[in-house]
């Protein structure tokens, strides 16, 4: 299901954290690892318009365009060499690839091309940013038709799974998702299903227990009322939840925009790994 496996890395404090990630997830899934570093041409774009544009014109130089580019194509080569060394002692196959152009839009497009995307929460601005998610993260979380697996700072051992249902299709594909993990990963599962009607909650866990019935994986379901983005977080802090699975964005954009995302809100309160599904 998973045999190949994308790393977007920017050399990040977050960057370790992914590729140990994604080596021990291709061991597990005998998958290949693609490693790609992007460098931003953006910021020079952006520089020489508002050089030319802006209130005093300030047009940087082309001897500090160049050695700007310089730098961040050496950094991007380093970046890609430090990950290739640490994957190729575990006898992985893998490729590595350096890309100029805007990072949201060339994760997106490679994407198309693997099984799993692996990106950590924040990216290399992170020190400076607040405790929200990189933008780039959400950007591609967005656009992206791929599962994103997303990576606090430290590598967590994967032991235990809360799978989040709802009923929707893309939580139903975070079912699927989630039972070939535990399959594979040989962990279990926990089910958990947030509705204040008692009804739909036994639905929406009936639903599940059916779809995991052919797989071979232990497994239990808890159904709870509240708010889904604090009950997820808590639920998974209280119980030594490892890795955290659900579907991304399930409902319209006009309703996300009035009321916040859940998938938003569990991607900033949430201290554990994360898998995004589509």
């Amino acid at each position: 299901m998973i045999k190949s496996i994308l790393l977007a890395v920017d050399g990040s404090v977050y960057t370790d954290a992914q590729v140990s990630h994604g080596i021990e997830l291709a061991k597990s899934f005998q998958s290949r690892i693609k490693v790609l570093s992007i460098v931003d041409i953006r910021v020079f774009e952006w520089a020489v318009a508002m050089g030319t544009e802006g209130f005093v014109p300030v047009i940087p130089s082309k001897v500090f365009q160049d050695e700007s580019k310089r730098i961040l194509e050496s950094k991007a080569d380093a970046v890609l060499e430090k990950c290739a060394a640490l994957i190729e002692q575990h006898g992985l196959d893998y490729e590595v690839e350096k890309i100029h152009g805007p990072p949201a839009d060339v994760i997106c497009e490679k994407a198309h091309l693997v099984d799993l995307v692996i990106m950590g929460a924040r990216g290399e601005y992170a020190k400076w940013e607040s405790k929200l998610v990189g933008a780039t993260l959400e950007a591609v979380v967005r656009q992206c038709n791929k599962p994103i697996f997303i990576t606090p700072k430290a590598l967590r051992n994967i032991k235990k799974i809360l799978i989040a249902y709802d009923g929707s299709d893309k939580a139903n594909h975070a079912l699927q998702m989630g039972a070939f993990f535990a399959a594979k990963l040989e962990i279990p599962i926990t089910i958990v299903t947030i509705h204040d009607n008692e009804q739909m909650r036994h639905k929406f866990l009936r639903e599940a227990s059916t779809y995991l019935q052919p797989y071979s994986v232990d497994s239990e379901t808890v159904g709870l009322s509240g708010s889904p983005e604090n009950e997820i977080a808590d639920f998974a802090h209280q119980n030594d939840i490892d890795l955290i699975m659900m579907g991304a964005f399930g409902h319209s954009r006009i309703r996300e925009a009035i009321l916040g995302s859940t998938t938003e809100q569990v991607m900033r309160k949430s201290k554990i790994p994360i898998v995004l599904c589509k």
